[in-house]
């Protein structure tokens, strides 16, 4: 009798237990890391400086898809972290620039800039921001619909949209960095104050204490022998610096810019968010009950440094063994306040990034810098030669030209021009500028689906119906359009700028590799098998079979 009693009473306890424990195998904390302008070949060039805690505890201890790829074009920093968290791509998900020419207000707008919220805790010119333009939901919207709201999450970066893309709609919070007032704040979209553990986070003046300092390589110099020499031609001033060399003064950087965006441009930086995700996890007690928490970091410094001085740069190699040790610093956190046997890291990069054009022109191979204001100049003149005293196009951005569609009629009786004429005629004279290789109408793009293959298929995945352009084309290998040949930029549809790191680690991963190819859309699906939800609304990826079997 009394076994049957202690029988019964076992049971009851397991489901009851069960009842409280809604998420089952799920872990207590998902980690999000994406570093903005990461190639994957990062991993291999600098492996060797790695200590063992930061990527190559991922690397040695997790799984590593070592042929993932971004399968749209532009590769922007915006369209990158909607296109990881969304499972699809901008031609659905709808961000489809860092900023673009908006067709109903015809100006250009900002991602996240968001008119009918203000900030909290910073500056309006750095804080009414929202992802009110994000179409799609996101896996982290997926986790709160699947917890009725129970779990936080919660997205921090320097930059606005490194934050609040990956937190999605329905997030607790993202808090990114004033770079007037050198504070993390939010805006009104999720809060009406910040939470008294962030105002004291910004108590502790970190940024003030890092803007103060002396950036100095941390090994001699002669023993960064995987990038190009401290001196050389091919790298542009970081912002407010004197000299592309180390070492580098922040306090006098800062002083000459006249605010923290010189800070946001070092290796300091990456230490201020990762204090600031220390403290996210004590403040919001993140994985420390039943419900699943996620927590989005992206890491801005590379990109900020990267388009300056390029991927062979010593400041760049710097910059990564020292995020390496943010790494290692944040997992040994998430080790002692989670444990290591609850949470999940993906980590992952918004783009990669071109090779600096000027040193492959003088190591005898392609490559060019053009100005599109100058393309477009040169464009309206054309155009006038044959439709004379019309204003055709309203505006070439992001290697796309927004055609002025008031000017257009059947009917040549009323004044019109033909659409097909003008396009065909824009086209050609594209095709006739040196570093454009090819150009794609929207009636050639909307000719195809999502699942076509080559650059055709990238351009088609990267183009949104409402709010592209009439008329993309991309640029030959190694050309860049910024106006100059130092420094690099990303956007191309090339595996310079599309092969990015993709690394699962934790709860549930098991140890590997793989060569298959995986598209960037494949992370999200993979984690909401994982997390055991609805796949985001507009997914077009799979789940990575090779982690399952």
């Amino acid at each position: 009798m009394k076994k049957f009693v202690l029988l019964i009473f076992l049971l009851v306890l397991f489901l009851n237990t069960t009842a409280q424990s809604p998420d089952g195998e799920r872990p207590k904390l998902v980690v999000g890391i994406i570093v903005d302008q990461m190639r994957q070949e990062y991993l291999y060039r600098f492996y060797n400086k790695f200590g063992e805690g930061g990527f190559k505890r991922l690397m040695n201890g997790g799984f590593m898809l070592q042929n993932a790829h971004y399968n749209y074009v532009p590769t922007w920093t915006a369209p990158g972290h909607a296109s990881v968290y969304t499972g699809t791509t901008p031609g659905i998900h709808g961000v489809i620039g860092n900023d673009w020419f908006d067709k109903e207000t015809n100006k250009r707008v900002y991602c996240v800039k968001d008119e009918k919220v203000t900030a909290v805790g910073g500056t309006l010119q750095e804080g009414n921001m929202s992802p009110h333009r994000l179409i799609t939901t996101t896996i982290t919207d997926e986790i709160k619909i699947a917890t009725q709201k129970r779990s936080k999450v919660i997205g921090l970066s320097i930059k606005d949209r490194g934050a609040i893309i990956p937190a999605g709609h329905m997030a607790d919070a993202a808090y990114w960095f004033d770079k007037i007032t050198g504070r993390f704040i939010s805006s009104t979209f999720y809060m009406n104050a910040l939470p008294t553990w962030v105002e004291n986070f910004n108590k502790l003046g970190l940024a003030d204490k890092y803007a103060s300092k002396v950036w100095t390589p941390l090994l001699p110099l002669d023993q960064y022998i995987e990038s190009a020499p401290d001196v050389n031609p091919y790298e542009g001033k970081i912002s407010g610096a004197e000299k592309a060399s180390f070492p580098y003064d922040v306090a006098a950087m800062k002083k000459a810019y006249g605010n923290y965006e010189a800070l946001s441009e070092t290796p300091f930086s990456d230490d201020l968010l990762t204090e600031m995700a220390k403290a996210t996890l004590d403040g919001e007690k993140l994985g420390q009950d039943e419900w699943v928490d996620f927590l989005c970091l992206s890491y801005s410094a590379p990109d900020k440094l990267g388009h300056d001085v390029g991927p062979y740069a010593v400041e760049l190699e710097d910059l990564y063994i020292r995020l390496d040790k943010n790494l290692e610093d944040l997992f040994k956190k998430l080790d002692q306040s989670v444990g290591s046997q609850n949470y999940v890291i993906f980590l992952t990069a918004d783009h990669a990034v071109s090779d600096v054009p000027q040193f492959m022109i003088d190591n005898k191979m392609s490559g060019g810098a053009l100005s599109t204001s100058g393309i477009k100049a040169r464009l309206d003149d054309y155009m006038k030669n044959y439709f004379p005293g019309k204003e055709l196009i309203r505006d070439l951005f992001n290697e796309q030209i927004f055609l002025n569609h008031d000017v257009f009629s059947d009917d040549p009786k009323k004044g019109g021009v033909d659409l097909l004429v003008a396009t065909e005629l824009i086209s050609s004279f594209l095709l006739q500028e040196k570093g454009v290789a090819n150009v794609y109408s929207k009636s050639l793009i909307r000719q195809g689906d999502f699942s076509e293959g080559g650059y055709k298929g990238m351009v088609i995945r990267g183009h949104h119906p409402k709010r592209s352009g009439d008329i993309a084309f991309i640029l030959e290998p190694h050309w860049v359009d910024f106006g100059r040949h130092q420094g690099a930029d990303h956007s191309s549809p090339y595996a310079y700028d599309t092969h990015v790191p993709v690394l699962f680690y934790g709860k549930g991963i098991k140890k590997g590799k793989s060569v298959q190819y995986h598209p960037i859309t494949d992370i999200a699906p993979t984690l909401a098998i994982l997390l055991k939800t609805k796949f985001p609304s507009g997914c077009t990826g799979q789940p990575i079979a090779e982690l399952f079997e």
